[in-house]
């Protein structure tokens, strides 16, 4: 597949051939949905914890007599019932992490870098020197390249200067090719890569088989 590298105006300098196994992949909706749920579920703490009866405070004695009170008898304040009562069947702390086999993340991640090339929303860059680490600069090469929406800029290595000028930016965040993911590139609606981190994705996810003892960073 052949892409355009552009400058930081905007300008067309050149074309490149990207790898079709990793920028031409077939969609596959089932996949993605199963590398989502196994990102999203796999950052959640599981600390989310609730009272049941008997760990609420109080409660050591009848509230009120047996009979003839016409209420409903009650044995204790801390029911689930009365107001400040135990919870029932509420959320206790436990692990929310799933398993999804290394060849499908893998290939999860080449059918969302598909994605956005078929659709065009796919930037590539010959580099990305902002010479200052600045808000403002980096603002300016988003305007440069038509970027109004949320982005996500890919670098082959975290770069200080680019890493301090987005932060201010809301809707857009850096991220280093070895930290690609399909949660990522899902959440943006523009991946904006550099040429070296395009030719680090191809040596990450290039080959459509892993080999064993390979390491991966999927």
């Amino acid at each position: 597949m052949k892409i355009p590298v552009l400058d930081v105006t905007g300008k067309v300098l050149k074309q490149v051939d990207l790898s079709d196994v990793v920028y031409a992949a077939p969609a596959n909706p089932d996949l993605l949905h199963q590398a989502l749920i196994y990102y999203q579920a796999n950052q959640r703490q599981g600390t989310h914890s609730t009272l049941t009866r008997g760990k609420v405070s109080g409660g050591g004695r009848k509230p009120f007599a047996q009979k003839h009170t016409g209420n409903a008898r009650a044995g204790t304040t801390r029911s689930p019932q009365a107001r400040g009562g135990g919870t029932v069947f509420g959320p206790t702390p436990r692990s929310h992490r799933k398993r999804l086999p290394v060849r499908m993340r893998r290939q999860a991640i080449r059918c969302a870098l598909s994605a956005k090339a078929s659709e065009e929303r796919l930037l590539l860059l010959d580099k990305l020197e902002l010479g200052d680490a600045k808000t403002k600069a980096m603002a300016a090469v988003l305007k440069a390249l038509a970027v109004s929406s949320s982005a996500l800029v890919v670098l082959r290595e975290p770069q200080e200067d680019v890493v301090r000028a987005v932060r201010n930016l809301p809707r857009i965040k850096t991220l280093a090719a070895d930290l690609l993911n399909v949660l990522d590139l899902s959440r943006y609606d523009v991946v904006l890569m550099t040429e070296d981190a395009a030719k680090r994705t191809e040596e990450l996810w290039a080959d459509p088989k892993v080999k064993r003892g390979e390491a991966v960073s999927a």
